[in-house]
């Protein structure tokens, strides 16, 4: 067996890692706009955002796993989970170890969404674009595929339709804060012709 077998595992399984959470959170953001409601029932839609996310954290220990186990870059507990630890890349690793906090409490919420307030679980789960942008500079300042050219595509694309979405979202809700607004409005004036 080849000596950097999990070099190999190790950078894979990132970049799977990577692009499952870029995958969750494009299908979340497609969810809260709505676009593709119409297409099928919003439990099939949630559980495949749920799916993704769930995913994304089994590969992001298999990363973990493979850089500790491959002896070419020493990582070492104190390395793989505190920022700034490491010598090798110490400012791309940290945001990859912060970005793991951040998938952790993202997921652990999101399992237990029935049991906490809804602001909470909706504060933190507003984390996920946050982790996609640590995530993915975690993937092109650390990672030894930044000059594989399929893998930059990859990168340019997804912060792209990330990008996209998001500004969807935030257009959308603030139609809808307008439209709630001049909806109350009316009302108002209507109330206060009848009182005067």
């Amino acid at each position: 067996m080849s000596t950097q077998v999990w070099w190999f595992v190790s950078r894979s399984s990132g970049i799977i890692a990577w692009a499952l959470l870029t995958l969750s959170v494009c299908w979340g953001l497609f969810i809260s706009t709505k676009a593709v409601a119409k297409a099928s029932t919003p439990a099939w839609l949630l559980d495949l955002h749920r799916f993704l996310g769930g995913f994304a954290v089994t590969f992001t220990a298999i990363h973990l796993f493979g850089l500790w186990a491959d002896s070419y870059v020493e990582f070492g507990w104190r390395e793989l989970f505190v920022p700034m630890a490491t010598e090798w890349k110490p400012g791309p690793v940290a945001w990859g170890i912060i970005a793991l906090y951040v998938l952790v409490a993202v997921e652990l919420t999101s399992l237990a969404m029935k049991h906490l307030p809804r602001k909470l679980w909706r504060a933190i789960h507003h984390l996920s674009l946050p982790l996609y942008t640590m995530a993915t500079y975690h993937g092109v300042a650390a990672g030894t595929d930044k000059t594989n050219q399929v893998f930059r595509i990859a990168a340019l694309a997804s912060v792209n339709i990330v990008a996209f979405l998001a500004i969807v979202l935030i257009l959308a809700a603030r139609r809808a804060a307008l439209a709630k607004a001049n909806a109350v409005r009316p009302a108002r004036v209507a109330v206060d012709v009848t009182t005067g």
